[in-house]
Formats: structure tokens, sequence, C-alpha cells
């Protein structure tokens, strides 16, 4: 398809950020969004906020994520649509991203992914306990293991959890196969699908001891289940039963509203501090007060808001439901804002139902 040109130079710059200008490619798009979705414009308009009145990326409206189960947020016939897993609300109120193609996700995913958790190789052996795009076809994590499995899975690679659950006598033996072979693996998994394999190992008093080089990439989302762990015991459990150490555990934020990937930066700076993560080039994170959602003051935690070029065909500023901090150049969560804290959201949302 012919995309338009904000899209297309959005896309220049996602695969050449130092040729481009992130302040010039993200106002453009949110002239192309603003003109072309109306739920987005609509909700521009309640804020006063125009394309004439708005000249720097943070003053582009940041729609709140519970907009994305009301209304239908493109520019264009969507091909391509991304649920959130619906663990609350039921499958009505599900959140939905339309996506007319993928170039952008496509051109937004594989950079940061392979210089954060593969910085010192092309392929490994990858076994994941996060369902393939097979079992969910609309979950975007799931795509983005397909995409990872093909492009970066070193023979022996697979997925051992679908819609059935774990395969335990699956990964067990792919496991086995990598330590025999002394070759490193990178495991993928939510931490709920890990502590809940490794819960089962440490009761049956198995334990590996995967080859040097070995790491994990954790995901987070422990939301909806009553299971939760602090960071501390999961890394406990990854070293005990795996004997992987801290250095080696990378942890991925990402979100179905959003095509691009935040990292911790474990496993390439050794003075990284576990639990801050880091957008790429074409991202923009900032702590807004859950009440007025204004800039945070220094120091104060808020809701996280991202501006994301690859969200070109969509909308280009989220605000999320997740609080955090900012720390450096990067951000740390620090948990899912209550009912109170998203009441400003929830008011600013109602406007793109209006008629």
């Amino acid at each position: 398809m012919t995309r338009p040109p904000a899209v297309e130079h959005a896309r220049r710059f996602i695969e050449n950020p130092e040729a481009g200008q992130f302040e010039d490619t993200a106002l453009e798009v949110y002239h192309f969004q603003y003109e072309q979705s109306q739920p987005y414009r609509r909700f521009c308009q309640s804020l006063g906020k125009t394309p004439g009145s708005v000249e720097h990326w943070s003053e582009i409206p940041a729609l709140p994520t519970a907009a994305f189960k009301e209304a239908t947020l493109t520019t264009a016939p969507p091909h391509h649509v991304f649920e959130t897993s619906g663990t609350t609300g039921g499958k009505t109120k599900r959140g939905r991203h339309y996506l007319p193609d993928l170039t952008l996700y496509h051109a937004s995913w594989a950079g940061p992914f392979q210089s954060h958790v593969l910085p010192d190789t092309d392929r490994m052996r990858i076994l994941s306990l996060i369902p393939d795009s097979v079992s969910l076809p609309r979950s975007s994590l799931s795509f983005m293991v397909s995409e990872i499995l093909d492009r970066f899975g070193a023979r022996e690679s697979g997925v051992f959890m679908d819609l059935g659950g774990l395969d335990r006598s699956g990964l067990d033996n792919a496991i086995q196969k990598g330590v025999s072979a002394g070759e490193p693996v990178l495991i993928l998994g939510t931490a709920f699908a890990l502590v809940e394999w490794l819960d089962t190992l440490s009761a049956l008093g198995n334990t590996y001891a995967l080859p040097g080089g070995s790491r994990i990439m954790d995901t987070g989302g422990f939301k909806g289940h009553s299971r939760e762990v602090t960071r501390s015991e999961l890394h406990h459990l990854y070293r005990s039963c795996l004997g992987v150490p801290e250095c080696h555990v990378v942890g991925e934020y990402g979100m179905t509203e959003l095509c691009s990937q935040f990292y911790e930066r474990t496993l390439i700076d050794s003075e990284a501090r576990p639990g801050t993560y880091f957008g790429p080039p074409w991202t923009r994170t900032v702590v807004l007060n859950p009440h007025t959602l204004q800039p945070a003051g220094p120091g104060e935690s808020g809701l996280l808001a991202h501006w994301d070029l690859a969200n070109a065909w969509s909308v280009l500023a989220v605000v999320t439901e997740d609080v955090g901090l900012r720390e450096g150049n990067g951000f740390r969560i620090l948990g899912r804002a209550g009912g109170a804290e998203l009441r400003g959201c929830s008011l600013t949302t109602e406007t793109i139902l209006d008629d």
C-alpha cells in the first residue's frame, strides 16, 4: 500500500534516527493523526490543542489507554488488530490497536531487541514460555515472539506454551539438549509463567545449570493473577533454579497500545540499575501528575506517558495506567494506578465518545 508522507517519514526516522529530527517528525505525525482520526481530533479539541497551537512534541495530547477500549483509533482502514489480554472488563472491553499495515512494527522491534537481549550474537537457542501468534493471533507479544524465533532462533528453538498450558516435558527436553551441547539458551516468558514453572521445579527439587551466556527476557505480567513475587525473589529463582545471574536477566516492557518496546540495559551496561527501562530513539517518556495530566515535578511519581513514532498509524502519544518514576534517561515502574489516580484519565477519555 502507499503510505502517507507522515507514516513514511516516521518509518525513515525509525530506520535511521541520526538522519532525522524527532521534533519535526512527531509534529508531522500529530498533524496527520489530527486530520485523519476523528476520535483523536475530538479529544485534542476538547483540550484546546490543535496543530496550530502545538509547537513541541511534549505538547502533543496523550490519549489514555482506556480510549483504545472505546474507539477505533486509526488513520486508515485497518488490516491488522492487536488486542489486550482482557484480564479486566470482559471481552467487549479489550483494548484494540488497529493498524493498516505492520511496516512500522517490523521496523521498530528487531533493533532494540537484539541490542539489549542478543548484543553478542545473531542467533541463539530460544525457548519461549509465551504462546506464539498461531495460538494468539491478536496478541502483540505473541506476534513479537514469532518474529523473534523466525529471525534470531537457532536450531532447537521452540515455543512451549499454548492455550493448553506449558509443555513441561518438551521444555525440559529442550533445556537438556542445550545443556548437553553446551550452548547458551534464551528463555522468553512473562513473569507469572516463569514463576509458575520455577515454583514447580523448586517443589520437585529440580534445577538446571544452563550454559554460560544463557539469559532470560522477562516481560513482567502479574496483572490478573493471585501469585506475585518481588523482583529480588524473581532473580533468586532465576539463579537458584536455572543458574542465570541477575546481569543476564533483561526486563522488557511493552503494551498492546504501543508498537515499540522498552528494555533494561543489564546485558549491555554493567552499571545499569536493574528495573530501569529505556526506549529507542523514536520514543519519549514523560511522568504525568495523575490528577492534572501535566508533567510531574522532579523526583515525583506519576502516570507514564509515551510518545512513539512507531504509532504513526494510530495515536502517537499514550498515557498508560502504570505508575512510574523518571531515572536519568529511563524510567522505573512502581505499579498499576488505582481508580482514584485514573479519574483524570477517565474524564478526558469521555470526550472521544461525545458526538
